[in-house]
């Protein structure tokens, strides 16, 4: 396979599972970072080492917990160090974490013929930051997630250490800015209504029990690919992305997600992508959306396009917020920024919807734009069915790929042997 090929199946693999969006915005009891009852929190990450797993079993809240039967990072993957003890599917979001922290791909840290090599010298130099990282957060925050990759980095290879001068490089906080007055804008509750009627209200969306949407996926450069997207009440849905040399597929049937692209094992989904495929199965969005958080709170949103927008930002202690704008005209929803845990901190998700169209008496948007650090994808939909029936065979996992065949040990031949010494052994 070609290196530009190469890439791009770790662009896809890194990426596709984030880049397709339910229409109405996705989330439907939870956010993508589930409550702390069960998952994801604001907890923290193992130390390093044989006293990360035990720091990880005690912070329960940080990465997620380990499930009966699944396997620890160390179990499953190569040469692991510094993130032993965490569940093996939270290390893909962890290595995404950093890519997007440092403005980097894969092969910045790893050789791409052999991925637990440590011949390259920034994979050893990631294990020490790594570690510099987590022992500031545990002895000064508690061991929450408060210092990460990009406190320093700000989205490149080498942390800047000198102070910006110029005013739009400065943070909120910066002299001369002053925060957006909040008087006079509406409740949380009144815009979230506004949102459903203007949708097509509570009846009409709750009578859609299937939907199919076809049309084009605008990524890589300016290349574009057929994609489709089949949706089921309540919870099912499965994307499909038919490029050059096979499908990749992203799905979650009811209970778990998985991806898939051509030439690869299936990749099933941690529980926190899961939870965001769930999430964003759910066909009534605009119904659900006021059970997601027990408390929002509303801002003067930026523009968008040129729309003019109010921000409701969802709150829970120990949860990372949502933040849902809608327009101040229309009431339609414009974006959603959301973030998705990971053992070295939350990785950010934006989407921004355009091209409303009404079908079956409910508006829903032709065309959303997934952005995060180092992606962006467009899916511009074309042709869009509802209530349909749909085979749920579409909605089912491929099985997991075989274990490695059993392989004999090689035994060396025996080195001379040389008399003892008058030390004796040496040990």
């Amino acid at each position: 396979m070609k290196r530009q090929s190469v890439i791009a199946w770790l662009i896809i693999f890194c990426g596709i599972l984030l880049w397709v969006t339910v229409p109405f915005g996705g989330p439907r009891a939870q956010t993508q970072n589930p409550a702390p009852q069960n998952r994801q929190g604001a907890g923290t990450s193992p130390v390093s080492g044989e006293a990360s797993g035990k720091h990880a079993a005690q912070e329960a809240k940080g990465t997620g917990q380990k499930a009966a039967g699944q396997k620890l990072a160390e179990e499953q993957f190569k040469n692991i160090q510094v993130l032993k003890g965490i569940p093996a599917d939270q290390l893909i979001p962890a290595m995404q974490f950093i890519s997007a922290s440092l403005g980097v791909d894969c092969e910045f840290c790893h050789d791409h013929e052999a991925m637990d090599s440590d011949d390259k010298k920034p994979k050893k130099i990631a294990r020490q930051m790594m570690t510099m990282m987590f022992n500031i957060d545990k002895n000064n925050f508690d061991g929450r997630l408060e210092v990460t990759c990009y406190s320093c980095h700000r989205g490149a290879a080498k942390p800047v250490s000198i102070p910006a001068i110029k005013d739009e490089e400065m943070g909120p906080g910066a002299p001369g800015k002053k925060p957006a007055e909040n008087a006079a804008l509406p409740k949380p509750e009144e815009l979230l209504d506004k949102y459903l009627a203007a949708v097509g209200g509570a009846v009409a969306v709750e009578k859609i029990t299937s939907r199919v949407q076809k049309g084009t996926l605008l990524a890589f450069g300016g290349q574009s690919f057929p994609a489709e997207v089949y949706s089921k009440a309540s919870d099912k849905r499965v994307s499909i992305m038919h490029l050059k040399d096979g499908d990749s597929v992203t799905g979650f049937d009811g209970q778990r997600g998985w991806m898939s692209v051509p030439g690869r094992p299936a990749h099933m989904m941690s529980d926190s992508e899961s939870e965001s495929a769930r999430l964003d199965a759910d066909l009534h969005f605009p119904v659900h959306v006021k059970t997601l958080y027990p408390k929002f709170k509303v801002e003067s949103g930026e523009k968008i396009d040129v729309h003019d927008s109010y921000l409701v930002e969802g709150r829970e202690e120990g949860r990372p917020p949502l933040r849902l704008y809608f327009d101040t005209q229309t009431g339609l929803l414009l974006r959603m920024v959301r973030y998705a845990q990971s053992p070295l901190g939350l990785n950010p998700v934006q989407i921004d919807y355009a091209d409303y169209r009404e079908a079956d008496g409910v508006k829903a948007p032709f065309r959303w734009t997934l952005s995060r650090p180092g992606n962006r994808f467009t899916i511009q939909v074309e042709e869009m069915k509802e209530n349909v029936p749909i085979d749920d065979a579409k909605f089912v996992a491929p099985p997991p790929p075989p274990p490695p065949p059993a392989q004999q040990p090689i035994t060396p031949p025996s080195p001379a042997r040389k008399p003892p010494s008058k030390q004796g052994c040496g040990i």
